[in-house]
């Protein structure tokens, strides 16, 4: 069962289904919450025994409830003295960098005078809008100098190149060396990395104890380090954060990386093939704490010398040693 918040389309389904007279347990079910859950979620916010449960009403009831929450943690509106002090310096045109500053210094070891400039901006534009006037620029909302989390990672997500920009020979499956990668993930959260030649079959698979980007990039340049320079040309991934460091990987491999389209693991379908001859010999479900790399690397000796269809019965290794 699910231990996250019931979501805000979690809600509507609820109320969707309290309409067509389901029991509490089997909506529970649906839901992937527990009875509680979905018990506790009906007392705290239906409406009154005549609505009964409205999804929206829900949803206002839990909005104002984390507002109220987390009131406390707004830290100049519950501090008087801090209030004060950051109107009289703002009125004296102190920037909220330079009053950040200064109670910093004046006061280093009392964190209830000590506040941060960012806080000090969205008090102004949130709760006092009339002290805007004394800001040196006045052109609009107060932004973080290098763009939001979410500009950040759009930036970065723009970065990436696509699937869809590779060349043509790659589609076709012309040559070796244009590789697919995953992971796949076991009960203890342990990893197996996993590449795959796209044209050949052939595989390699590595166990990662944590799936840490950095630990991703150095065990595929181990993994590619002996791999013929001829036979490295391209890697395409998907959006996992597990791949983050991919432009090191592409300096020190030498390879261009490609990313799918968030949601399209059949765009990488020979990878998704490969992983799931894997999960013959390492089920869903099942924990990875006790296989080791010998373990792996016995599998994969196995998958690479079984004959395919699709290379007219030849094995994997077969044709990526073949020479051309």
């Amino acid at each position: 069962m699910s231990c996250k918040h019931i979501t805000s389309f979690q809600r509507n389904e609820l109320s969707a289904f309290l309409r067509v007279g389901l029991k509490q347990k089997d909506i529970a079910k649906l839901l992937n919450k527990t009875p509680s859950a979905i018990c506790q979620e009906l007392k705290r916010n239906s409406a009154n025994n005549k609505i009964g449960y409205n999804a929206k009403l829900a949803k206002q009831k839990t909005k104002k409830r984390r507002i109220k929450a987390n009131s406390r943690f707004k830290k100049i509106e519950n501090n008087e003295w801090l209030k004060r002090c950051i109107i009289k310096y703002l009125k004296l045109y102190w920037s909220p960098e330079q009053i950040s500053g200064r109670l910093r210094i004046a006061y280093p070891n009392d964190n209830n005078k000590q506040i941060g400039k960012d806080s000090i901006y969205k008090y102004i534009y949130n709760q006092k809008k009339d002290l805007v006037k004394y800001l040196r620029c006045q052109k609009g909302k107060y932004r973080r100098r290098y763009g939001t989390r979410i500009r950040e990672k759009q930036r970065e997500e723009q970065k990436k190149r696509r699937i869809d920009t590779r060349p043509e020979i790659i589609e076709n499956r012309e040559r070796i060396g244009d590789w697919e990668g995953d992971t796949i993930i076991g009960k203890d959260k342990s990893h197996i990395l996993t590449h795959v030649d796209r044209k050949s079959g052939y595989g390699l698979a590595d166990k990662l104890e944590r799936g840490l980007a950095e630990l991703t990039r150095k065990k595929t340049e181990e993994s590619f380090k002996d791999i013929p320079r001829k036979k490295k040309h391209t890697i395409t991934y998907d959006n996992g954060s597990t791949f983050a460091e991919y432009e090191l990987t592409e300096r020190n491999t030498g390879m261009i990386i490609y990313f799918a389209n968030i949601y399209s693991s059949w765009e990488r379908g020979t990878n998704e093939n490969f992983n799931g001859l894997l999960r013959q010999f390492f089920p869903k479900k099942s924990s990875f704490v006790n296989i080791v790399q010998e373990d792996i690397d016995k599998v994969i000796r196995l998958i690479n010398n079984r004959p395919r269809k699709r290379l007219n019965y030849k094995t994997p290794i077969e044709v990526f040693n073949e020479k051309n």
